[in-house]
């Protein structure tokens, strides 16, 4: 009785020693899977969070190259300027090309969202901005400075009911007012082009020059759809360069023989 009750409790010592051993063994694979998914797991959060901060670093960066890109802009439009131009200086108050004189400075405000809208500049009487001055990117002509104090200027945005600007198809074409659809942000409508002028869609529209306002040749848009207006002239799609929702740079231009011109025009 008692050999068998000593080989009961040997098998039944066998038996909790095998069980333990499984359970050890067990208990090392899942500690291995749980290292393994914790390990996993800290790889996904430090891929979050360097990932995070990666795209902060690369915004700024953006940012700052962008601002590089638009200052760059301005400095390679001033050369062509100066190329046109029989005189080139510059004074305090910006650089001189011509009869034009050139601002740097960005939108601080925009609205873009009424029939009548506008933007306010970071540059002031204090930098030499004045009223009637033409703000221009290097996609076009983008509105006119209606007030200016010390430190800021407003200017009614191109994309306002009853402004036009002075526009060229081509750079030897017809002249004729370019405005806003008053529709879409990149749309324009070239008007009063002869109806014997040829026509090919696709054409560069610029300033014309004949504007006190902006300089010639400032690329504005592409020719699209035409049709003949009163039979006597065409009406012309234009879809802008400039993408106004994204403006933030842009250049103050001022004709310095604007006060004469505009006097002699009154006077006659």
């Amino acid at each position: 009785m008692r050999k068998g009750n000593f080989i009961y409790n040997l098998a039944a010592a066998a038996v909790f020693i095998l069980l333990e051993a499984a359970a050890v063994s067990m208990l090392g694979h899942n500690g291995t899977v749980q290292n393994l998914w914790f390990s996993k797991g800290m790889q996904r959060v430090s891929g979050a969070i360097w990932g995070g901060a990666q795209q902060v670093r690369e915004y700024f960066m953006l940012r700052k190259r962008n601002e590089q890109l638009a200052y760059e802009n301005y400095l390679l439009r001033l050369h062509m300027a100066r190329e046109k131009a029989a005189a080139a200086c510059t004074d305090e108050h910006g650089d001189i090309a011509g009869n034009f004189r050139y601002i740097y400075a960005e939108i601080t405000k925009i609205s873009n969202n009424t029939q009548h809208n506008y933007m306010i500049i970071n540059r002031g009487r204090e930098d030499g901005i004045r009223e009637g001055a033409g703000v221009i990117t290097g996609k076009g002509a983008i509105g006119v400075i209606d007030a200016a104090s010390g430190k800021y200027s407003y200017a009614r945005s191109f994309k306002n009911h009853g402004m036009s600007i002075s526009a060229r198809l081509g750079k030897d074409g017809a002249v004729g007012p370019l405005s806003w659809d008053g529709i879409s942000s990149s749309g324009a409508v070239l008007q009063e082009i002869p109806h014997h002028v040829e026509l090919h869609p696709g054409d560069t529209v610029y300033t014309s020059g004949y504007s006190s306002i902006f300089p010639p040749d400032i690329p504005l848009g592409i020719t699209g759809e035409a049709k003949i207006v009163n039979g006597a002239t065409y009406e012309i799609k234009v879809s802008l360069f400039e993408d106004f929702s994204a403006l933030r740079h842009v250049t103050v231009v001022e004709n310095l023989s604007r006060e004469e011109m505009e006097k002699l025009e009154n006077d006659k």
